[in-house]
């Protein structure tokens, strides 16, 4: 009962945590078409404030969350980066982020929140020891992701490609059950609904089609990948900065968000969920700037160290890679180059084609596509490996891992003197 109330727990945090991340986005970029000038203003002293409370408050609730959820498998100390005081945090500031304008993601923190509520519930039951140690965590995270996308598959698949990384049947059971309860909740909030709607795109075997098949995989994995190495690289190099200077860095990044959202007629602040409804269904006018500007705003607001996720961003940013494609390269029909280039540069950034396969599909409701976006997944995902050679979230977490034997290792010196 405690397990099933947690899972149902993680649906309600879903479901409230995506009216209130929709509310703050729409809010912002009302106010920003009412008064041109405010995002100069509130991006860069919003982000200052965040990143203060942030690190105040809230440590351990940085950045996307999946990292933390990973690495909490290896920690020792779970509770530095998975409790219900960094849940809430991260469900709080990454609203403020998106009322800010920075273009960040809620389901990586849903996945942060899920696991979070999921391992706390070790203090109200007695469950077995590899439970809370690997089986609760990757339960609250597929539940994470079930409920924030209405993804149930994707919330299965994520947990054991991603989090996991391994086929354990002591914990499927409860993984299962997790998915289902929390998107059961969500879904008896929000509906019965598809992320992207309903795409009627049609897959024939035809040459043109497997070339931008193709085309669509090696661009999208590439700048997926270029994506993945850039935000490790820039983290590794901006961290010395960040730990002196975090406010004038967030200050900082906040302007340049401000200018890249003006340039971009503010469709690179937020989510851009809107923005990629629009691209998926095609009723967007053909921008190609537009997967550049997101690209780099969702590079910056990740490297202030704000709580916020790269998942829908990186979706957006994907689908303008296929919009362009299509426009300069017309070898298939628009909409499915948008389909495959979005799962192109997904798979590039999280290098997990499964995992970006199945929340595509399901986003789309559109089997006929299982095929090509398999194909396109694989691909995107093999490209990006040469440019970024290890997973972004996987190095992500390490720094979780090495953090903790660095203390380890202070605290034994510390004893002998």
């Amino acid at each position: 009962m405690v397990f099933w109330a947690g899972a149902l727990f993680v649906g309600l945090a879903a479901a409230l945590f995506a009216l209130m991340a929709s509310h703050a986005d729409h809010s912002f970029t009302q106010l920003a078409d009412q008064y041109p000038w405010l995002p100069f203003v509130i991006t860069p002293l919003g982000l200052m404030l965040i990143s203060w409370l942030t690190r105040r408050f809230f440590p351990g609730a940085s950045g996307s969350g999946i990292p933390q959820t990973i690495a909490a498998l290896r920690l020792k100390n779970k509770s530095a980066v998975l409790s219900f005081r960094i849940a809430i945090g991260k469900l709080l500031l990454t609203v403020m982020g998106l009322f800010c304008g920075a273009s960040i993601g809620r389901e990586g923190p849903t996945v942060h929140i899920g696991a979070s509520i999921m391992y706390s519930l070790r203090h109200f039951a007695n469950f077995p020891a590899f439970y809370y140690r690997h089986g609760l965590i990757a339960a609250g995270g597929a539940a994470g992701v079930a409920a924030a996308f209405n993804t149930p598959l994707a919330g299965i698949v994520f947990a054991l490609e991603e989090i996991s990384r391994s086929f354990e049947q002591r914990t499927n059971g409860i993984i299962l059950t997790a998915v289902i309860f929390a998107g059961m909740t969500a879904m008896a909030i929000h509906g019965n609904y598809n992320y992207f709607g309903i795409s009627s795109t049609v897959f024939e075997l035809d040459f043109s089609l497997v070339l931008s098949i193709i085309l669509c995989g090696i661009v999208g994995g590439v700048l997926g990948g270029l994506f993945s190495q850039s935000l490790i690289s820039g983290s590794r190099w901006i961290h010395p900065w960040l730990v002196k200077y975090p406010l004038r860095i967030a200050f900082i990044i906040g302007l340049l968000l401000a200018c890249i959202g003006v340039l971009s007629e503010h469709k690179s602040f937020g989510t851009g969920y809107e923005s990629a409804y629009a691209i998926v269904t095609g009723s967007s006018d053909f921008d190609p700037m537009f997967p550049v500007y997101k690209f780099v705003a969702t590079l910056g607001s990740y490297l202030t160290g704000i709580p916020g996720g790269i998942f829908a961003p990186s979706l957006a940013t994907g689908a303008g890679i296929g919009h362009n494609l299509a426009h300069w390269i017309p070898l298939a029909p628009m909409s499915f180059m948008v389909l495959i280039g979005m799962v192109a540069y997904f798979s590039g950034v999280i290098q997990a084609p499964i995992t970006a396969m199945v929340i595509v599909l399901e986003m789309t409701a559109n089997q006929n596509m299982i095929f090509p976006l398999m194909i396109t997944a694989l691909i995107g995902s093999g490209t990006s490996s040469l440019v970024c050679p290890r997973s972004l979230y996987q190095v992500l977490a390490e720094s979780f891992w090495d953090k903790e034997e660095i203390q380890e290792e202070q605290l034994k010196s510390g004893s002998k003197e």
